[in-house]
């Protein structure tokens, strides 16, 4: 905390440091997204793809249970442990796909790990539906 409040004061106040804040974030964040371009295999990043789609989509769920109410609740909790249950499976096969992470993974190839995917997704839509009454 003192050193926060000796830095402020050594710079003058909180407006520059709230811009260096701002200028050291737009940098975090340009650097972040070119490594990402540069270093994801074309497959990580259509499956962070669909990761953002599923979040989005749950996102979406949720706003419009807040905003009609939740009457059919059973079809909001369908859909929305639907929408979880495929994140977390889509996180599943991105861990276990991705080529950093090849030597924790030795006995499950990609073409399992996306196999498992699907068997999983099947399941978890099929008890889904299921659930709708």
């Amino acid at each position: 905390m003192g050193r926060v409040r000796q830095q402020q004061q050594s710079s003058g106040g909180g407006a520059s440091t709230r811009n260096q804040n701002k200028t050291s974030v737009a940098a975090a964040t340009q650097l972040f997204w070119t490594a990402y371009k540069k270093d994801t295999p074309k497959s990580l990043k259509l499956i962070d793809v669909y990761l953002l789609y599923i979040l989005l989509s749950g996102i979406a769920q949720f706003i419009y249970m807040i905003v009609v109410g939740t009457f059919p609740y059973n079809a909001f909790l369908a859909g929305f442990i639907s929408t979880v249950g495929s994140f977390v499976l889509a996180v599943n096969l991105r861990i276990q796909t991705n080529p950093k992470n090849a030597d924790k993974f030795k006995t499950i190839t990609p073409e399992r790990a996306f196999a498992d995917f699907v068997i999983a997704s099947l399941l978890l839509h099929f008890f889904s539906v299921h659930y709708l009454g």
